[in-house]
């Protein structure tokens, strides 16, 4: 199968899971998708981390690392990678362009490879996982991610390969960031932590605490589904 074959399924693929007839779900797209609508999940993780870690220089290494698998899963994507490689975004493709479904006539930048979306969310879920080592943050988060990845292909300004090399550079710079973050704690910090207890993870964060962010992202998806509901 030749990369033109490859790519002409991709914009099939884009095309049969791009939009609805339902006004609700256009809106409920478009707000997973912004940013700001997470911004309460960003700040329930940092309550985490300040809640289950007494060491200063070690809250300000796990959040130094968080920004770095931002800096380096998405911003390396929109500085370097969609300019040099230019692949246009479904909106903007001469082929199917006027083909794609969009809501409020969004459309994105000029090109789409990769998904930063995809890249950012994956980052931040897969590093969070892998510091508090719970299976429902790992659920969550995941699903989170794929949630927003999901949102990407419905609004037209994506492609399946463009989500699928977002997550596999996401989740390749949310393991190494971890394991640069093990290196520094371990040689740095000199950090030994090894609980074993039903109220802790191996990593020493509380469940009692993990639930918070179970919380808070339940409350922004009703407020989502709430927030479309009446917009529709």
């Amino acid at each position: 199968m030749d990369m033109d074959t490859i790519i002409q399924m991709d914009k099939q693929l884009l095309l049969a899971i791009n939009g609805s007839d339902s006004l609700f779900v256009d809106y409920l797209a478009k707000t997973l998708t912004t940013a700001a609508t997470w911004i309460p999940l960003y700040v329930s993780l940092f309550y985490v981390v300040v809640k289950n870690n007494d060491n200063f220089r070690r809250i300000i290494c796990i959040l130094a690392c968080a920004g770095l698998c931002v800096l380096f899963a998405g911003t390396v994507d929109d500085l370097l990678v969609k300019p040099l490689v230019a692949r246009l975004r479904p909106t903007h493709d001469f082929q199917i362009g006027m083909l794609v479904d969009t809501v409020d006539g969004y459309r994105g930048g000029k090109y789409g490879f990769f998904s930063a979306h995809a890249a950012n969310t994956f980052s931040i879920a897969v590093f969070f996982s892998l510091l508090m080592r719970s299976r429902l943050v790992t659920l969550l988060l995941v699903g989170w991610s794929l949630t927003n990845c999901w949102t990407r292909l419905y609004l037209g300004v994506h492609y399946p390969l463009d989500i699928l090399c977002g997550l596999l550079w996401g989740g390749s710079v949310g393991t190494g960031i971890y394991f640069l973050y093990r290196y520094v704690d371990r040689r740095l910090l000199h950090s030994e932590n090894d609980y074993v207890s039903s109220k802790y993870t191996s990593s020493g964060y509380r469940y009692s605490d993990i639930y918070i962010v179970a919380l808070v992202l339940s409350l922004t998806l009703i407020y989502c589904i709430l927030r479309s509901l009446i917009l529709a």
